[in-house]
C-alpha cells in the first residue's frame, strides 16, 4: 500500500472514530454510510478504543455500539436532551428505563403500536412498584423516551407519529430494532454503586480528555498528574492519531480540542445569546479579578482554585452586557436576566469553567484561555494622521 493510500485510511479510520465518539450508536437505517465506514475498519478501531480508553466497540451488520465507560464523578454532566434541548428530568430517565423494559419483554413483537407500549410501561411500573400517571407533563416525559430511542434508531417510526401521542393520544405504529436494545446499556445496572473500575492513570486521563472540555488539574489524580508531566508528548500523539485532538496544557489545566469544532456537543466560544454573553462574562470578571492559577477558594472543606463572584457582581455585570450589547441578544433574554444569568452559569460550569455555589460562583483560573489577545495598532502613515486632526497646512500657505 502507497502512502498516500495508508494516510487516506488512517484518515478515514479517525473520522469513523471521531464520529462514534458523537454518535455512539449508528445504526444501518439512519446513517447506512458511517455504519459502512465503522465496519470497514471494526478490527482497528475495536483495538484502539480498547487500548486507548478502555471503551468496547460492538459492530453488527445492522448497527454499532461504542460502549462507554462511566466518567469521574467530578466530571461536567452530560444529560440526555428532548428534541427541544430541554435536559431530560428524572421523570423522562424513569420512562426510559420502563419503556427499553417493555421492549425487551419476550411477549414484545418487532412491531409495536404506541397504545401498546404504553400500556405495557404502566403494567410494568406497577410490577416494579413506581408511579405513572395520566398527565399532560407525564405524557410529554413519556414520549421524549420515545423520541431518543427514535433518535437513536432502536425505534423507526412505520406508521403514524410519535409526537401525536403527547396531547391528543393518536395511534403509531413502530419498528424495533431488537438486536440493539441489550447493548444500550455500557454496563450491567448491579455494577452500578457497586465494583468500581481500576483504571490505569493513562487511561483514566485519556478518556478525560477525550470527554470534558477542559480537564483542571486539581480534578486529575496524582498517578495521573505524573502521567501528564511525563507523558505529555506521547499522549499529545496518540490522541492527535486517534482522533485529531489537539493537546494544549496550562498552569490550570489541560484541554484537548478539536480544531474543526465538529468534536464536542459544547461548542465554546460559540454563536447565540448564552454562548455570546458567557465570552463577554468571562472576558468582564477575568479583567476585573486579574485572576491567578495561584487563586484558591475554601469551598465544601476544600481548596478550590479560582476567585469568589458574588451574584450581585454577575448580575451586575450582565446587566452591563446588556446596556452595551443588547440589540445583537435575543429578546427574551434582555427582559429576562434573570433566565440569562442561569443560563450563563450553566454553560460556564459545564465547561469546567466555573463552581456554583448559592451565594455566587467560582470563576477558574483556565477562564483566561479565553481572554482575547492583545492587538497592536497597524502604523499610521503621515497623511492617514493628518486626516484624523484635519490638516490646515495649505490653508496657511495660501493666506
Amino acid at each position: 500500500m502507497s502512502q498516500g493510500s495508508r494516510e487516506h485510511e488512517a484518515d478515514d479510520r479517525r473520522t469513523a472514530a471521531r464520529e462514534l465518539l458523537m454518535h455512539p450508536v449508528v445504526t444501518a437505517a439512519r446513517n447506512p454510510d458511517l455504519l459502512l465506514q465503522v465496519r470497514k475498519h471494526a478490527p482497528q478501531l475495536k483495538r484502539m478504543f480498547a487500548a486507548t480508553l478502555g471503551y468496547q466497540l460492538v459492530v453488527e451488520p445492522t448497527f454499532a455500539r461504542l460502549l462507554k465507560a462511566p466518567l469521574s464523578v467530578d466530571a461536567p454532566v452530560r444529560p440526555a436532551r428532548t428534541r427541544t434541548d430541554r435536559p431530560f428530568t428524572p421523570r423522562a430517565y424513569r420512562y426510559l428505563a420502563l419503556v427499553c423494559a417493555s421492549l425487551l419483554a419476550s411477549t414484545t413483537a418487532d412491531q409495536i403500536l404506541m397504545s401498546a407500549l404504553a400500556e405495557q410501561v404502566r403494567a410494568d411500573a406497577v410490577t416494579a412498584g413506581v408511579t405513572v400517571g395520566d398527565s399532560t407533563t407525564e405524557s410529554r416525559e413519556f414520549v421524549s423516551a420515545i423520541y431518543l430511542l427514535v433518535d437513536w434508531g432502536v425505534l423507526t417510526e412505520t406508521d403514524g407519529s410519535v409526537s401525536g401521542w403527547e396531547i391528543r393520544h393518536e395511534e403509531a405504529l413502530l419498528d424495533i430494532h431488537r438486536p440493539l436494545l441489550p447493548h444500550l446499556l455500557s454496563r450491567s445496572m448491579t455494577d452500578i454503586g457497586g465494583a468500581v473500575e481500576l483504571e490505569q492513570p493513562r487511561r483514566g486521563l485519556r478518556r478525560k480528555l477525550v470527554e470534558n472540555p477542559l480537564v483542571r488539574k486539581e480534578e486529575l489524580t496524582e498517578s495521573e498528574r505524573d502521567v501528564l508531566s511525563r507523558e505529555r508528548r506521547e499522549l499529545t500523539r496518540m490522541l492527535e492519531e486517534s482522533f485529531g485532538l489537539t493537546v494544549e496544557a496550562r498552569a490550570e489545566g489541560v484541554l484537548a480540542y478539536d480544531i474543526e469544532e465538529r468534536l464536542s456537543d459544547v461548542v465554546f466560544p460559540g454563536t447565540g445569546t448564552v454562548a455570546h454573553v458567557g465570552l463577554l462574562l468571562v472576558n468582564a470578571l477575568a479583567d476585573d479579578l486579574e485572576t491567578k492559577a495561584t487563586d484558591t477558594v475554601l469551598l465544601q472543606g476544600r481548596n478550590v482554585p479560582g476567585v469568589f463572584v458574588p451574584w450581585t457582581v454577575v448580575d451586575s455585570n450582565i446587566d452591563l452586557l446588556i446596556e452595551q450589547y443588547g440589540k445583537a441578544f435575543g429578546k427574551g433574554y434582555t427582559e429576562d436576566p434573570a433566565t440569562l444569568r442561569r443560563e450563563v452559569s450553566l454553560l460556564l460550569e459545564s465547561l469546567s469553567l466555573v463552581v456554583l455555589t448559592e451565594e455566587g460562583l467560582v470563576l477558574h483560573p483556565a477562564s483566561a484561555r479565553y481572554r482575547p489577545e492583545p492587538h497592536r495598532a497597524p502604523a499610521r502613515t503621515r497623511a492617514m494622521r493628518r486626516l484624523d486632526v484635519g490638516d490646515t497646512s495649505g490653508q496657511e500657505e495660501k493666506s
